[in-house]
């Protein structure tokens, strides 16, 4: 997507991902790799006796996987380089229980120029479970786009 493309979607749909399936073995995973193992993750047994019923995805395991559900979704712009700026907003509003699918919805919020050939793009996220009228989080995400 070129510059003046992404001039013309402020305000609008940038795209939604396909379902994708946190189940245990993603959510461990996760775990090892931030050493967060508490058991409301990690223990399936005992987490059965929690509200939940059963264990949950960490929430920044959901922010984690924006990146690739983005990129399912519509793609980055064609340029030089973009980078991650960092999030104006970000709400859990919903557990992803094991075995859950989630999907992400994209709507581009803003888009202005900070710097010559330098463009600041604030997206709108929504993180969706099947099955869930609550969204699992809600986000708003920032782009540096270097053109």
């Amino acid at each position: 997507m070129k510059l003046q493309d992404l001039q013309t979607l402020i305000g609008k749909d940038l795209g939604t991902s396909d379902w994708m399936v946190i189940d245990q073995s993603r959510i461990n995973d996760f775990a090892d790799t931030t050493e967060d193992h508490q058991f409301l993750h990690v223990d399936v047994e005992a987490a059965k006796n929690t509200p939940f019923g059963g264990t949950i995805a960490h929430g920044f395991l959901t922010v984690s996987l924006l990146p690739a559900l983005m990129d399912r979704a519509c793609g980055m712009p064609d340029a030089k380089m973009s980078i991650n700026y960092g999030m104006n907003t970000l709400r859990f509003l919903n557990p992803v229980k094991s075995g859950a699918r989630i999907r992400a919805r994209f709507k581009q919020l803003d888009l202005h120029e900070k710097r010559e050939n330098q463009w600041q793009q604030t997206v709108a996220v929504t993180v969706e479970i099947e099955g869930e009228e609550k969204p699992a989080l809600l986000a708003e995400w920032i782009f540096l786009h270097f053109f």
